[in-house]
């Protein structure tokens, strides 16, 4: 089984839909997509991601089930040094690479900033959600691997955004969200493909194959938007927080 996780394209988050590149980006994709043979589509309520699904969707005649668990990971946390509120996967370096629990996949969610939060049980939404469309599809969690009862080629997609695609990865691969958050960078529009391997019968594991692809973009000599980013250097003009 293959599950493709696609980051919405380039948005224009005041209207929550796609800038005009956004929507080249979309249609990009859409070339990509509708090229493959795809079981089912699950989207994000959110406009940006619909309006990325919808292009793919309305060229290959398909609909999508829209899930409230895809929606953009909302579990505001405290930023004691700003004085306000700040979302939980954007933390400064000097901030949380001197947590230790941060680094821990069982742990992440004690420290005293997440705790405040209570971003475990937004977390767990995420969790259940993405287990009971793997249970549809015929893989069933059974500690930290899937028991294959019904194995399959199928191929799913999920629309969503970059902040709940590494909720949904720390899950299936036991990795800290924080670590994905800070260390990964996906581009908009970019597709991160996982395959399950089944090496002993019953017995499955997620596999990831690639994250963040962009390689329709680059056939097509359009460049990656760099809203996924931060100033690769102090001195640029490029976007500090």
């Amino acid at each position: 089984m293959k599950l493709l996780i696609i980051r919405h394209a380039d948005p224009d988050y005041e209207k929550d839909s796609l800038t005009e590149k956004g929507w080249r980006e979309a249609e990009l994709l859409s070339n990509r997509m509708s090229a493959m043979d795809i079981k089912a589509f699950y989207v994000s309520p959110l406009g940006r991601a619909r309006d990325t699904a919808n292009v793919t969707l309305n060229k290959m005649n398909r609909t999508a089930e829209v899930l409230p668990w895809l929606r953009e990971f909302h579990a505001p946390i405290y930023d004691e040094t700003l004085v306000r509120e700040r979302i939980c996967w954007d933390l400064l370096p000097q901030d949380w690479t001197i947590v230790k629990e941060y680094y821990h996949k069982d742990l992440w969610y004690t420290a005293p900033v997440m705790k405040k939060g209570n971003v475990i049980s937004e977390a767990q939404k995420v969790f259940e959600g993405i287990d009971s469309i793997l249970e549809r599809n015929g893989y069933i969690r059974e500690g930290n691997f899937y028991r294959a009862m019904n194995p399959n080629r199928d191929t799913i997609v999920l629309f969503c955004h970059f902040g709940v695609e590494c909720v949904i990865l720390s899950h299936l691969l036991g990795i800290s969200p924080v670590l994905l958050w800070h260390g990964f960078c996906a581009s908009p529009s970019s597709v991160t493909t996982l395959v399950t391997e089944e090496r002993r019968k019953g017995i499955a594991y997620f596999r990831m194959l690639s994250f963040g692809d962009t390689s329709h973009l680059y056939i097509a000599g359009e460049a990656p938007s760099f809203s996924a980013r931060f100033c690769e250097t102090f001195d640029s003009d490029e976007r500090h927080d």
